[in-house]
């Protein structure tokens, strides 16, 4: 594709440019470069929020049903119940596993060079920060069983266990690192298996969130869980799910009022 042929940006991407140069002439102001933000005022192209598609309670037993066996049901379970990212996965080290303290230190993903002949290799995270989080205690015992299994793989392999990054979590019957290509349409295809067509891994993310707001989890944790620079996103992401929320709550106190005074 030549350069008259690429695509203009999406709403999205000229938008996260527009935030990094606004906050660049901002501190220009505030150092005296300049007298006035060029960017205040410029109208942005609006953004199309896309639709999520989060499994509901009897889709997450299905899809567990499903994956039941699988070489990946551990990848999927960690990512439905956790929601972190696929290439934060795919980049997440033992060391970063802390058993004891029963906490995960997302600091990495794994990405795939953009060029013939390209490899997978670290890179910092979607937003650039590092976050910890705190799963159920059950997702941490699935991954010290993980573990376990990764290690007697190792030893039966021997001089075959050809890790080119070493201590990964998730990684093929060789010790290889896991391919994004290849995870998604499992993901898919198990979607399919139980009914949600155009199932895809990002969802599992979503039905994490999803799941977290219902249980009642505050807002600020599950943005922080999630990786999100701010809460807004997520609120406005999870809008119509959190307003459900606050229905069920007022319909509570309701309860609780009619019963009580």
């Amino acid at each position: 594709m030549t350069k008259r042929e690429q695509k203009p940006l999406s709403p999205k991407s000229v938008k996260n440019v527009f935030g990094v140069l606004h906050k660049a002439m901002s501190q220009a102001v505030l150092n005296g470069y300049i007298a006035k933000n060029p960017c205040d005022g410029i109208q942005l192209p609006r953004v199309e929020k896309k639709d999520i598609s989060p499994l509901n309670e009897a889709e997450i037993r299905a899809f567990l049903n499903a994956i039941k066996g699988h070489r990946n049901e551990v990848v999927f379970k960690v990512a439905l119940f956790t929601g972190m990212r696929q290439g934060e996965l795919m980049g997440l080290q033992w060391d970063n596993v802390d058993f004891k303290a029963g906490t995960i230190l997302v600091s990495q993903q794994l990405i795939h060079e953009k060029k013939k002949g390209g490899i997978y290799k670290p890179a910092p995270t979607k937003t650039d920060g590092v976050r910890k989080i705190t799963p159920a205690p059950i997702v941490m015992n699935w991954l010290k069983e993980w573990k376990t299994a990764q290690n007697a793989q190792r030893l039966a392999k021997g001089e075959m266990w050809v890790s080119d990054i070493e201590g990964l979590v998730f990684t093929d019957e060789h010790g290889r690192n896991l391919s994004n290509t290849t995870l998604t349409h499992e993901v898919k295809r198990i979607g399919e298996k139980i009914g949600k067509e155009g199932f895809r891994f990002h969802d599992l993310r979503h039905s994490y969130a999803v799941a977290a707001i219902r249980a009642g989890d505050d807002m600020k944790t599950v943005s922080s869980n999630l990786g999100h620079t701010t809460i807004s996103i997520t609120m406005d992401i999870y809008a119509s799910y959190t307003e459900d929320m606050a229905k069920a709550s007022a319909s509570r106190m309701n309860d609780y009022i009619s019963s009580n005074f």
